[in-house]
């Protein structure tokens, strides 16, 4: 419980420093730190699968700001750099990655089976009471459509929206370009 509580104290003073920042850059490189922890967060509750969800999604956000801020003005840093800003992002460059080695660390070894490592885990009642219960042969499909249904909705749900968020950004950039070049064709026309 304490790593998950220093987890979520990454978390805040990320947030923190994307609100702060004057860096647009920045703040992004900050909002992308924030999603990475939180799939770590569900690695530790124990939900692989909203972590991978959690990162797919956080990827395509990084892309999609990263992508809607690379033609603004990008205030780069020369000489003189902050020294707390830059001792700041090497502390918690250090508690990420012995975190992360803390975690790797209670891992199971490789080709040692979960069933073996938590006899009450739910793929215990899942495999035994799945057929049973929802009358499907194959197990996969009877968690995620059965046991799961929401969750699945959910993630499903979310990943749908990114998409449509990342067509929208990406169509709507690639409209205001033709659209500039004809208005300047028509300027010249008239002009004649």
């Amino acid at each position: 419980m304490a790593l998950l509580g220093i987890l979520l104290f990454l978390m805040i003073i990320g947030a923190v420093i994307a609100v702060e920042t004057r860096n647009l850059l920045s703040s992004i490189v900050c909002l992308g730190a924030i999603g990475f922890l939180l799939s770590i967060v569900f690695l530790f509750l124990g939900a692989p699968d909203l972590a991978i969800t959690q990162l797919v999604v956080e990827i395509l956000c990084l892309v999609i700001l990263i992508r809607a801020t690379i033609h603004r003005r990008v205030e780069t840093v020369a000489g003189n750099r902050e020294f707390v800003g830059l001792a700041v992002t090497v502390v918690m460059l250090a508690i990420v990655l012995m975190l992360a080695i803390s975690m790797m660390a209670g891992f199971p070894s490789l080709g040692t089976s979960v069933l073996d490592r938590m006899a009450q885990a739910p793929s215990h009642f899942y495999l035994l009471q799945g057929k049973a219960q929802t009358g499907v042969t194959n197990i996969v499909t009877a968690i995620l459509l059965d046991f799961r249904a929401y969750d699945t909705l959910g993630e499903a749900t979310v990943l749908f929206c990114a998409v449509m968020g990342a067509l929208a950004v990406l169509r709507r950039s690639a409209r205001r370009r033709p659209e500039e070049g004809d208005a300047g064709d028509e300027g010249e026309g008239g002009a004649e």
